[in-house]
């Protein structure tokens, strides 16, 4: 058994559906106008993204991409960068990771 299928409740559906195709790579498979995202990856997981009001996640709840090696994370991380975003510097814990506030409300750890 394997998990694959997730939903988070955001206030921007549309933005944060193209925040992780954009960055993270996931694809969009469907939508009910910018209320409703689907998104997969391709491990097959389906991502919904499902608009609500006063959305709000615990400290601590993100979601992961685990890439193959630091110059990935760091190429992810530059982008980010240079459109905006500030995630802090990636840097070594369980891994060599960084965190970034995606649009829609919700934390996305990218790391190696």
């Amino acid at each position: 058994m394997k998990l694959n299928h997730l939903n988070l409740t955001v206030d921007d559906a549309g933005a944060a559906a193209s925040f992780l195709t954009t960055y993270f790579g996931m694809t969009e498979i469907g939508r009910n106008n910018d209320n409703f995202i689907f998104l997969t990856d391709e491990n097959g997981i389906v991502l919904s993204l499902m608009k609500g009001k006063d959305a709000s996640y615990p400290a601590n709840f993100h979601i992961g991409f685990i890439r193959s090696g630091r110059s990935e994370v760091d190429a992810i991380h530059q982008r980010l960068e240079a459109d905006g975003f500030h995630p802090g510097p990636p840097s070594e814990h369980h891994g060599y990771t960084f965190y970034v506030k995606a649009p829609g409300g919700f934390t996305v750890e990218c790391l190696s």
